[in-house]
């Protein structure tokens, strides 16, 4: 953790330097940005690590700033919302945030929340099978961890590192269902909890991305009130 580079993009002065001191204090470099234009120039020129995003702010909201950053890189994003941005969260997750946190938030809940990021992002490239190749093929599906790609009918899907890891946890087993619990703990590890409406949302964007380029796609199945499954050949 030592060399990780963070971001922190928040036009809230008080947030950027009691954060940056706080990541610091761990071990982490720090990057601070005061407002999104200024953030989008510094992360597509220098690639961080982590970058965590304020939503409400001037110029370029949070939202924007994800949305342009995920044409170029593929940095994983934790957003700060407000107790009362249900809204914008959802919506957030479903553009490609990997987690986010609400404000007032514990400074110690913020680290391992980037902590267990950051091992989610070391784990996608990790064979969890033991076999050294890194490579999953389920029919069209072509997982490479090794590389974090993905494929489906030889069409490159660009993917976050938790939607990455979602995918491998249904995949890994196709037709047996994984509740809930289970992909959170595929996702986040035990040590984090995140709601229902978390994985529901990060699984719709899993479908959207699988449907642009085959409109026919229907591997990921959901059963109500049980959980999902990959659908068997």
């Amino acid at each position: 953790m030592m060399h990780q580079t963070i971001a922190l993009v928040d036009d809230d002065r008080n947030i950027l330097t009691s954060v940056s001191m706080a990541l610091e204090a761990e071990g982490f470099q720090v990057r601070t940005y005061a407002d999104g234009e200024e953030a989008l120039r510094g992360l597509t020129q220098r690639p961080v690590d982590l970058a965590i995003l304020d939503i409400k702010m001037p110029r370029l909201d949070g939202m924007e700033l994800l949305q342009r950053m995920r044409k170029s890189v593929k940095t994983p994003v934790i957003f700060l919302t407000s107790k009362d941005d249900e809204i914008d969260e959802v919506v957030g997750l479903r553009m490609g945030a990997d987690d986010y946190i609400t404000k007032p938030f514990s400074q110690r809940l913020l680290i391992e929340r980037i902590r267990a990021l950051l091992r989610r992002a070391d784990l996608s490239g990790d064979d969890e099978e033991g076999k050294g190749e890194g490579i999953m093929v389920r029919g069209n599906l072509v997982l490479d961890s090794d590389r974090h790609v993905c494929t489906w009918k030889e069409q490159p899907i660009s993917l976050t590192v938790t939607e990455f890891l979602l995918l491998k946890a249904l995949a890994q087993r196709p037709g047996h269902v994984k509740n809930r619990d289970q992909l959170m703990d595929a996702a986040y590890g035990e040590s984090i909890y995140v709601d229902d409406r978390t994985i529901d949302s990060h699984i719709k964007r899993l479908r959207k991305k699988f449907k642009v380029v085959d409109s026919d796609f229907a591997q990921i199945e959901t059963l109500y009130g049980v959980g999902y499954r990959y659908r068997e050949a």
